[in-house]
């Protein structure tokens, strides 16, 4: 479909005006004339008849061309919005429109506009009374579900070409430049043979372009979808562009984007995990399906161009073995060595107005490397950059760049300083440092070709009761947010009552809704083993399956914890082939030692602002080590209770005293007699035969 703005001067517009101006109007601002306009009869009696003739213009298109008033713009100009479902003359069809109104008009300004643009011109049009509801207008030519109060809201985007119609030789030469002239400049070269048949039939071919450098792709798009435009293989300038994985409601949601897309291009990227073709990788072959359906019945009105990391061969694959009789063009790369890398690096070199020396040659010196566009952009870069600050501004020198800033700089926020002061918990401190570190890595290296999507940070927490799970997640749900890393870090905490319902079809919607409330932060299931039923097929495996599902597609900005015992959990792992792959963290909570323990109720004391006098340790370390060898102990729980408990002790031990006699040194220091030394309760094995 091709959308239209127009504003259109009318004849008589301006002598009405002018009237209301000399009969005494005192402001002399277009928006005192707007108003003076609108209020004439003229105005008046069109806006009453406004709807019907726009339905009566869409009847007499048989239902093809729908041509509305928005509104008043600029003094004397209509603003018109048109939707089609064809390639149309816009002069002509609003001269159609306004001598059906009566009015005839001096000039019109006409650009083709995006859908959300038309759409909130028909919300305009609908304020001011000139149509009756832009969503039922939407329904029409069914782009509901698409933009309107009712729809699904698939996620997309709408450019404009802003182009002129460009040589052939102008274009090879930018392919050239971008190192594409492998697959790129015999593609142009076809673009611009004259058809043998002048009539427009359809698109003959679609592309496939691979690459994991977003500059090289919309570089490839630019000059592919340029020569396609000024050789009419596409009509329309409004290209669309989607990502897969943010697509809902397959295929009819994605149907009706691509009718949108009547006569222009769509933009497909497909962010797959296979970028190094690992074990893991597992294209989703339910979406795959469904677009490739669609691809496949609109292959002859809209472009398709299909947009994949460089390295994802199994995704490529398993897309050409369903788009049936769709021909895609491949367009890749092109990967160069020795000599022909270092004429492209004097290209760039002469670019800036420099020449190239040993230091930018040095960075490439083995001759049997191949290099990318994007390789050699930020070999360039770095070198033209050291260069400008130690010679050209040499004042500069001194000056380290911002990445190297970054590696050094610390952690933010009290939670990363609360965790560090916990005791024990090596393994879960390693994990967040990792986690932070890769976040830095993430920005260092981002300008040299690593791509910055987010990994799954997705982790299973193992340990026995009482070993700070629930709290660490905690604090590592707010370390992420004061590092940027999660947007909302937040700690949702849920168990099994929680993610399933008492009947059929509830828990896929009540799971769901829970990783909608944790987005930008942690959910946190814990005794997530408890979602295993006795048989399968039942709610919990409902639960499970839809989890899995849930954690794929909120990878980038949510992190799923599984915490429980460490035997219960494994088998919760094996119970879905596709959970254990998604989980990139297992991070074990070891039991405390009995000094551990006795740290914990200093650090726990502290926090009250108590001390201990030096005869609690000796008293309690033999409890701990007594305590810890049985079953179920519980670990930071077991020294919290003591601490309390000597708390209460400890006050019945003050109130016996005279009061004037206590200090407040007293009351906050805690003694040996304060603590009881609780014995371990004697456990009994059960045995075969007499006692």
């Amino acid at each position: 479909m091709i959308f239209y703005n127009v504003e259109a001067e009318i004849i008589g517009a301006r002598e009405l005006v002018k009237q209301y101006k000399n009969n005494g109007a005192k402001s002399d601002s277009g928006v005192k004339r707007c108003k003076e306009f609108r209020e004439t009869e003229q105005w008046k009696e069109f806006k009453e008849l406004s709807a019907q003739y726009s339905e009566e213009f869409y009847q007499n298109s048989n239902g093809e061309i729908f041509i509305f008033a928005a509104g008043i713009k600029n003094k004397i100009t209509i603003l018109l919005g048109i939707i089609s479902r064809r390639e149309l003359d816009p002069n002509v069809q609003t001269a159609k429109f306004l001598d059906l109104i009566d009015a005839k008009f001096m000039d019109a300004s006409i650009k083709e506009i995006t859908l959300e643009a038309v759409y909130s011109l028909l919300e305009i049009s609908h304020r001011n009374e000139l149509i009756k509801d832009e969503d039922d207008v939407m329904e029409q030519f069914g782009l509901d579900d698409l933009l309107g109060r009712y729809s699904r809201s698939i996620k997309f985007k709408e450019t404009i070409l802003d182009i002129c119609r460009q040589k052939q030789a102008t274009l090879i030469n930018k392919a050239n430049i971008l190192l594409c002239g492998e697959t790129l400049m015999p593609e142009i070269e076809r673009i611009y043979q004259a058809p043998s048949n002048t009539v427009w039939m359809g698109h003959p071919v679609h592309y496939m372009i691979q690459t994991s450098d977003p500059v090289v792709r919309e570089r490839i798009t630019d000059i592919l979808l340029t020569a396609l435009y000024t050789n009419n293989r596409i009509r329309s300038r409004r290209i669309c562009h989607t990502r897969l994985h943010e697509s809902t409601g397959l295929p009819t949601v994605f149907d009706k984007l691509y009718r949108s897309c009547n006569e222009s291009a769509i933009i497909v990227s497909y962010n797959s995990d296979d970028d190094n073709d690992s074990e893991y990788a597992n294209p989703s072959i339910d979406l795959i399906d469904g677009i490739c359906d669609v691809v496949k019945k609109h292959k002859n009105n809209v472009l398709t161009i299909l947009c994949l990391p460089r390295s994802s061969e199994k995704t490529k694959r398993a897309f050409m073995e369903r788009l049936g009789s769709v021909t895609l063009v491949p367009l890749k790369e092109e990967t160069v060595f020795g000599e022909k890398a270092k004429k492209y690096l004097r290209r760039l070199a002469k670019k800036q107005n420099v020449t190239g020396d040993k230091a930018l040659y040095k960075a490439i010196p083995d001759i049997d490397k191949g290099y990318l566009a994007a390789d050699l952009n930020v070999v360039f870069d770095e070198w033209y950059g050291k260069k400008l600050k130690t010679q050209v501004f040499p004042q500069y020198a001194a000056f380290e760049s911002a990445n190297k800033q970054m590696v050094r700089k610390k952690a933010k926020g009290s939670a990363y300083s609360d965790l560090k002061m916990m005791i024990g918990l090596a393994e879960v401190k390693d994990v967040i440092t990792q986690a932070l570190d890769f976040h830095k890595a993430q920005k260092l290296f981002k300008e040299k070709g690593i791509s910055s999507e987010n990994t799954a940070r997705h982790m299973v927490f193992t340990g026995n009761p009482g070993t700070a799970k629930t709290t660490a997640a905690r604090l590592f749900a707010q370390i992420m947010k004061d590092n940027g890393l999660l947007s909302e870090g937040r700690l949702y905490e849920v168990g099994r009552a929680d993610l399933v319902g008492k009947y059929v079809g509830w828990t896929a919607q009540i799971v769901k809704s829970k990783f909608q409330a944790a987005k930008g932060s942690v959910l946190f299931i814990d005794e997530a083993y408890s979602l295993v039923d006795d048989k399968d097929g039942l709610f919990g495996d409902e639960a499970i399956n839809t989890i899995v599902q849930e954690m794929e597609n909120n990878r980038e900005d949510m992190v799923v914890i599984f915490a429980g015992y460490p035997d219960k959990m494994e088998e919760f792992l094996r119970k879905n082939p596709g959970l254990k792959s998604r989980i990139a963290f297992h991070v074990p909570f070891k039991d405390y030692s009995p000094e551990e323990l006795y740290q914990i109720m200093q650090l726990l004391a502290e926090k009250k602002k108590m001390t201990l006098t030096s005869d609690v340790e000796d008293k309690l370390l033999p409890v701990f080590a007594a305590h810890s060898k049985l079953e179920d102990f519980g670990n930071g729980r077991f020294a919290r209770n003591l601490l309390e408990k000597a708390q209460l002790k400890q006050a019945s031990r003050l109130v016996a005293l005279n009061p004037d006699s206590v200090t407040k040194e007293d009351v906050l220091t805690l003694t040996a007699e304060d603590f009881d030394t609780p014995e371990p309760p004697s456990v009994r094995k059960n045995v075969i035969g007499f006692v």
